[in-house]
């Protein structure tokens, strides 16, 4: 296929494939939906954007090793400063059912900036980038919310088979 000059079209015609390329090199489906939604949002903000599948597959994968690099830095920063680094395979909102009980004690935990943006991302299946437009913040705030409300799904999970035994 040619170049396509509307990136739509091109989302169209390669995002599954894009997806699946950032998924096996970042070995998440969210972070990889992340990662092609970022690139796309760029393409769509410059009006003359010509794209074809090979351009679109190095920016994929630029932008993939960036995230692996940043999470790599994160890790090297932390354990620098002798703080406990969470591993890659740490828990993640999205990989656990979020019922009604476990949303009502975010709500009483949360203010409604974070909870803002809990909706946006696991409701409405927004990336950081929607959300930080649609919420008028800057990208790194909704991260900062993002990796505050996966601390707080953390601490409510470790702590329900703290409150279900036996005294």
């Amino acid at each position: 296929m040619g170049p396509a000059s509307d990136p739509r079209d091109a989302y169209r015609a390669f995002g599954p494939a894009l997806v699946r390329k950032a998924e096996r090199i970042l070995k998440s489906r969210a972070d990889a939906t992340d990662v092609v939604h970022g690139l796309f949002v760029d393409l769509l903000s410059r009006p003359s954007a010509t794209v074809d599948l090979p351009y679109l597959y190095r920016a994929v994968t630029n932008r993939c090793l960036n995230v692996v690099r940043d999470e790599a830095n994160r890790a090297r920063l932390l354990a620098r400063e002798g703080a406990a680094i969470a591993p890659r395979a740490r828990v993640r909102c999205d990989d656990h059912v979020i019922g009604t009980q476990l949303l009502g004690r975010l709500a009483e935990r949360l203010d409604d900036g974070h909870l803002q943006v809990l909706v946006a991302r696991f409701f409405d299946d927004m990336t950081q980038d929607e959300i930080a437009a649609q919420l008028g913040l800057s990208r790194k705030t909704v991260g900062k919310r993002l990796a505050r409300i996966r601390d707080e799904v953390v601490a409510l999970v470790a702590a329900v088979p703290a409150e279900g035994a036996a005294p």
